[in-house]
């Protein structure tokens, strides 16, 4: 049995990791992780990206040290990472698994594969997701995802073989040996196998009941969603792994005492697997058409937004500083964590698109680097989503007030990231602009001085914006592209008709 490579990318894990286990029963293993120097400069990568993969190294080369094998990590581009090491160690077949990622990784994907054909090797890429290649139609999608969530999840390997030449793994870099900049995200996940472990398990037999109510404020959901992003971004965890304990506690739920209680449970953990579904739905629009993270997925919008974007509104909004406290306490936690719940995701991807009326590219590539779940098939499709430029998606065009009311209602997420509002009473504190001067005096606080004025006037850009969106969206160009836009990318739960139904069209206020 000849020497094997196996190329870990965004799959940290031993558990259900199918190339390592097939590898590791064909011959001795190379088990290799590859920093890149082309996608860790990237504009959508970030420190706090490279040190969420270093914790999950420890990880991986714990586990793998555990069963006899050896982790090798080198800095380089591929192929020519590979090249060296196939002249050194004469490996005779790469594994991996299958990855959806940004231009960078799918243009590096081929290069590798012309490096393969060259050398006469085999690649043999295993999915890992409900991501289907070469999908010929989205109407069996969903079962395709059933039968692969279906399989049993795959065990660690007992044992690995290392190659022979390689004696210990490498040591894991650091974020200067990187030429990385510290990383500015205090309250960041930590990686790893073991964490995202940890957190499924709290999430669903702790955490989680209050899942479906609670996952909507970010007073909440920070405790009550169940926070597995990360993992399921970086393969801390599979998808699968995820989907089929979801399954197993509905079960141990089910049958257990009946109740408010128990009731509540099966409620959000059925929630919480229908958006396993949403998960890799999203990253199939990314596999089918992968120009989507740069052009709109629906044509006939182009030119409905300047791809210039305005710096002053796009540095305001990036920098929580657009007077609008709900949007400014979003961007502010997650400059310090990472994540923000999907909700409020929207709203900032609202605000960009309506309020402050810019193309969707430059704002979704600034978030990219703040979110620490960065998956670019889930983040260029929501985008796109939010901006309106789909053609098949309801367009929601969030009032942050009024989400600000509704989900924040005593200010309490807006006072702990927005601190220089924090003494304001809760009737000012989602529009402190509106602060009478002698009560703002009493409270030392000035509008304008303290705390932004709002960049732009809520009812004026809201009112500009559906007037641009929906003249539009009339226009037969679009509505033709739609159905196009549709065959390709639309969910199959719903009626087929992405424009005929006025009712889907009204905005969120």
């Amino acid at each position: 049995m000849g020497n094997q490579l196996v190329w870990f990318k965004k799959d940290l894990r031993v558990t259900d990791h199918a190339p390592l286990s097939l590898a590791a029963q064909a011959g001795p293993c190379l088990c290799l992780y590859v920093f890149e120097p082309e996608l860790i400069f990237a504009p959508d990568f970030d420190s706090s990206h490279a040190e969420f993969i270093r914790q999950s190294l420890f990880d991986l080369k714990q586990a793998l040290e555990n069963r006899g094998g050896v982790l090798l990590i080198q800095t380089g581009r591929m192929p020519e990472v590979l090249d060296a090491l196939h002249q050194r160690y004469g490996f005779e077949a790469l594994w991996s698994h299958e990855e959806t990622g940004n231009d960078l990784s799918y243009a590096r994907d081929l290069r590798v594969a012309d490096w393969v054909k060259q050398k006469g090797l085999r690649w043999t890429e295993l999915p890992q997701t409900g991501v289907v290649r070469r999908l010929k139609s989205r109407d069996r999608w969903a079962a395709h995802w059933e039968k692969r969530m279906s399989h049993d999840v795959i065990p660690p390997p007992n044992r690995l073989v290392p190659v022979p030449g390689l004696q210990a793994s490498s040591t894991i870099p650091t974020l200067a040996d990187l030429g990385l900049p510290p990383h500015s995200k205090p309250a960041m996940q930590s990686g790893g196998e073991l964490a995202a472990q940890d957190t499924l398990r709290s999430f669903l037999t702790q955490r989680g009941q209050n899942y479906q109510k609670g996952m909507s404020s970010p007073v909440t959901a920070g405790e009550e969603c169940s926070r597995l992003s990360p993992y399921l971004t970086w393969g801390n965890v599979s998808v699968r792994q995820v989907y089929q304990a979801t399954l197993h506690q509905i079960q141990t739920v089910s049958a257990g005492p009946k109740g408010p209680e128990s009731l509540q449970w099966l409620r959000s953990l059925r929630s919480f697997n229908k958006r396993l579904h949403w998960h890799c739905h999203f990253m199939q629009k990314l596999e089918d058409e992968p120009g989507i993270d740069f052009e709109n997925m629906n044509r006939a919008f182009d030119g409905l937004r300047d791809p210039e974007p305005d710096k002053d509104l796009l540095a305001a909004w990036i920098q929580g500083q657009t007077g609008y406290p709900l949007v400014d306490a979003c961007m502010r936690a997650l400059h310090q964590q990472g994540w923000i719940n999907f909700r409020m995701r929207a709203m900032l991807a609202s605000f960009s698109a309506y309020h402050l009326w810019l193309h969707w590219r430059e704002p979704a590539v600034q978030l990219a680097r703040h979110f620490l779940d960065f998956e670019p098939g889930i983040h260029y499709s929501q985008f796109q989503m939010q901006s309106g430029v789909t053609g098949i998606n309801t367009i929601r065009i969030y009032s942050p007030i009024k989400q600000a009311k509704e989900q924040d209602p005593t200010g309490a997420f807006i006072r702990q990231f927005v601190p220089e509002l924090a003494d304001l009473p809760n009737e000012f504190i989602h529009e402190p602009h509106t602060l009478p001067p002698l009560l703002a005096l009493s409270y030392g606080f000035q509008p304008g001085v303290h705390y932004p004025l709002p960049v732009v006037d809520h009812a004026t850009a809201y009112r500009q914006a559906k007037e641009r969106i929906f003249e539009w969206k009339r226009r037969p160009e679009v509505r033709q592209m739609a159905q196009t836009v549709y065959e390709k990318h639309g969910s199959r739960q719903r009626p087929t008709r992405p424009l005929s139904a006025k009712r889907s069209e009204s905005p969120r206020s």
